[in-house]
């Protein structure tokens, strides 16, 4: 019998948060990551530094005995709150998360090792828009050097090491400085994709791709929910200040009372969605009914990330419309959101299987 997932936040998880949320005021104010997405350099390395080296977050999810925190899926899922909060552009989740669950699946402890002292940046190198248990693309492997070219993988710019999966069904460790990396158009601009091009590069053999991958993007999707959840909460929280400040027809717009059901409208929403993250990041720390409670957590965040962006963009009037506020920036990021590792629809259809609910 399973119990019931614990949906709080404990002490040391506030702590946590209080810590994150100062560093992120320091490295990722707005005005900074909007000038970040127009240069040639929209990763925050400094930030990145700071977060995953000085306090040591980049790895969370590693074993102790590996350099790691020893941590659980629950202080992942904190830190991931802040910088949805944020749009940080840090490559935390495809790093310290994605990347990290493949490797943990691996059991390689040299790379873990570097990841958990921040001297690296790790890419799996599937597009974001995979699901678990998904189709994905696979390289070929000829004579001990790989072959072929991948699209859309996140942050892969950033990345010190891709892990690359290959049609003998292994995964490989590649060093980026032995492939071509493009940077393509993004519409998240704080997530840059790429197209990864091997020529013949080496590659270092980690074990079977397959539970690797499934472990790692059912990681990531589940962990996905709380930078939603952050995202949602940061412009649902902006919307309502600005609304209180807006002043029309001499008294303040957040007191019509159609905005006023609008704004409690996505409050319970958001609510829920806080709910259904926390179960998610609560089921990979304690590995009861993961599956399930990771499709409803990325069934239900999607819809309501882009709905609270949206509805801030509109609510912002003509301020919302412009490119030096951020408000931009998160809608994008949501949008992007909702289709990384799997839609709404592709968990709706996956929970429905998991819980044997026929289509009619």
């Amino acid at each position: 019998m399973s119990t019931q997932p614990d949906l709080l936040y404990s002490e040391e998880e506030e702590a946590l948060r209080a810590a994150v949320r100062d560093l992120l005021a320091d490295h990722c104010d707005a005005p900074g990551v909007i000038a970040r997405t127009e240069s040639d350099a929209p990763h925050d390395i400094a930030a990145w530094k700071a977060l995953a080296g000085t306090m040591g977050l980049g790895g969370l999810l590693i074993p102790e005995e590996l350099g790691g925190q020893g941590a659980t899926h629950r202080e992942a899922a904190v830190v991931l709150e802040e910088l949805g909060r944020a749009v940080a552009p840090v490559p935390y989740l495809t790093s310290a998360v994605v990347a990290t669950e493949a490797l943990l699946e691996c059991g390689d402890d040299e790379l873990l090792g570097r990841l958990a002292s921040a001297t690296t940046v790790a890419a799996l190198a599937l597009s974001l828009n995979t699901a678990a248990g998904g189709a994905y693309k696979v390289v070929r492997h000829e004579d001990g050097a790989l072959h072929g070219e991948l699209t859309g993988i996140a942050d892969a710019v950033a990345a010190d090491v891709l892990l690359v999966p290959a049609d003998d069904g292994g995964l490989y460790a590649v060093d980026a400085d032995a492939v071509t990396i493009t940077p393509r158009p993004s519409l998240d601009l704080t997530r840059p994709v790429a197209t990864v091009t091997l020529d013949g590069a080496p590659g270092r053999l980690l074990g079977d791709s397959e539970p690797a991958v499934r472990r790692a993007l059912r990681a990531g999707a589940g962990l996905l929910a709380s930078e939603q959840l952050g995202l949602a909460e940061w412009t649902l929280t902006e919307t309502v200040r600005y609304l209180k400040e807006r002043k029309q027809f001499n008294r303040p717009v957040g007191g019509f009372q159609a905005l006023k059901h609008r704004l409690a409208q996505l409050w319970l929403e958001v609510v829920n969605l806080r709910a259904a993250a926390r179960a998610a990041a609560d089921a990979l720390a304690t590995g009861e009914d993961t599956d399930v409670t990771v499709a409803v957590a990325q069934s239900y965040a999607a819809p309501v990330a882009v709905r609270a962006a949206e509805e801030a963009l509109q609510l912002h009037g003509g301020i919302g419309m412009t490119w030096e506020h951020p408000v931009h920036l998160y809608l994008k990021r949501a949008k992007a959101d909702s289709l990384a590792y799997g839609t709404a629809g592709t968990h709706r259809e996956a929970l429905a299987e998991l819980v044997d609910l026929r289509a009619p």
